[in-house]
């Protein structure tokens, strides 16, 4: 039986998309996770500065998302948020029980 953990996402979105886009990549992920696990939150936190620039972009649309899946679905998601266009970055935590 597979262990389920609670994790949360951070995925940094190019703004240069444009808004329908933005839209539409925070719900493909949405839907993804719901496939592999259960969606607790999806917090938009919206249009932010970056830190420092990504690309020659200074601003960028942030999303964090707090899930439950098993151990090997955030690989997973780690994977398809490299090869999907338009994220900038994402970073994908396990909390503590």
């Amino acid at each position: 039986m597979a262990v389920i953990s609670s994790y949360e996402a951070v995925i940094v979105i190019s703004i240069k998309l444009g808004e329908e886009a933005v839209a539409e990549t925070v719900k493909k992920f949405k839907k993804l996770i719901e496939k592999h696990g259960t969606v607790e939150s999806v917090d938009e936190w919206g249009k932010r500065r970056l830190a420092y620039p990504i690309n020659k972009e200074t601003d960028a649309y942030y999303v964090l998302f707090n899930f439950q899946s098993d151990a090997e679905f955030p690989a997973e998601l780690d994977r398809i948020t490299k090869i999907t266009d338009g994220v900038l970055r994402s970073m994908i935590i396990k909390k503590e029980a």
